[in-house]
């Protein structure tokens, strides 16, 4: 008999919901109901090292939301995982506990390296089995995730923390990015791929490169000239390298209200996306990569995946 599920994602940045209807067995399931929200929890938080207030605030409202609309909808369970907001806050506990009385829902903090298992799950449910020898790459407001697979299994996984919350907040662009100040950023990016990517992934041969979250699938959106995010197009989507740099010159081109106005860039994200674009970039180079596909599913379709028992 087909159950209805929620999954929830509590992000450094972006808080994302998923309902669907899963049958038995290792069918696909069927979305009923999918939103996100920017609500940028990790604010701040890797300067003071606690969680901030007005974060705390308007994302515990999300994710109470999230858990109504879903209960309304028939979720029969509902599962929430917070990433490296809430594992590196000191005040993490005390928010978890806060929002599982607000909720009724247990929420689960998840290490850095469930998080890029859960995302490889995502990724596969999405784009089928990936064969031969893959890197996934997750970059999200507090870490990204790398992931080396052999035939969609894991094989090294690493958690970095480089995420785009606290890039933005060193490297602010309100204005057009001068080329000197964008290299200064990549140069920290890239430092940071050379101190913490093990040789595992940072020598592979990679067949395929996969990167997920609202970085990538924002550029697949403005390469495919999108006037409105459209999942099933972005799903798959190849990024060339050459691609991405006109992307980047687009954007560094413009002011933060000029990139805010762009279609497909949710609102939060205008400040972040050049950030984002610098670890897309760099990844590209280390891993000696001139494209990439993407992925519209990651951590919240891997959480779905593991609540409806499928193998993850």
């Amino acid at each position: 008999m087909t159950t209805r599920v929620a999954a929830i994602d509590l992000g450094t940045n972006t808080v994302r919901l998923l309902v669907a209807d899963v049958p038995p067995g290792a069918a696909r399931w069927s979305t009923v109901l999918a939103d996100q929200k920017v609500t940028r929890l990790g604010e701040a938080a890797r300067t003071t090292g606690a969680l901030g207030d007005a974060a705390v605030a308007r994302t515990a409202a999300t994710v109470v939301d999230y858990v109504q609309r879903a209960r309304r909808a028939g979720a029969a369970r509902v599962v929430i995982a917070a990433t490296s907001a809430v594992r590196d806050a000191t005040n993490g506990r005390a928010f978890v506990d806060d929002l599982q009385r607000a909720t009724g829902v247990v929420v689960r903090v998840i290490a850095g390296e469930d998080e890029a298992r859960l995302t490889l799950a995502g990724i596969v449910a999405g784009l089928g089995p990936l064969r031969g020898r893959v890197v996934a790459f997750d970059i999200g407001g507090g870490s990204t995730e790398y992931i080396l697979a052999q035939d969609s299994t894991a094989v090294t996984v690493v958690s970095l923390r480089l995420g785009v919350v606290p890039l933005a907040e060193r490297f602010p662009f309100p204005r057009a990015v001068s080329a000197e100040r964008y290299a200064t950023l990549r140069g920290e990016v890239d430092a940071e791929l050379a101190r913490g990517l093990p040789a595992e992934i940072a020598d592979a041969r990679v067949e395929t490169l996969v990167g997920t979250a609202g970085t990538v699938t924002t550029l697949a959106a403005l390469d495919l000239e999108l006037a409105e995010y459209d999942p099933a197009r972005v799903q798959g989507h190849t990024l060339t390298r050459a691609a991405i740099e006109r992307q980047r010159g687009r954007l560094t081109a413009l002011d933060v209200d000029q990139r805010a106005a762009l279609p497909c860039l949710e609102p939060g994200r205008a400040d972040l996306i050049v950030p984002g674009v610098a670890i897309v970039e760099a990844t590209l180079e280390r891993l000696h990569c001139d494209r990439l596909v993407v992925s519209d599913w990651s951590l919240r379709e891997g959480l779905l995946a593991e609540l409806a028992g499928y193998q993850v």
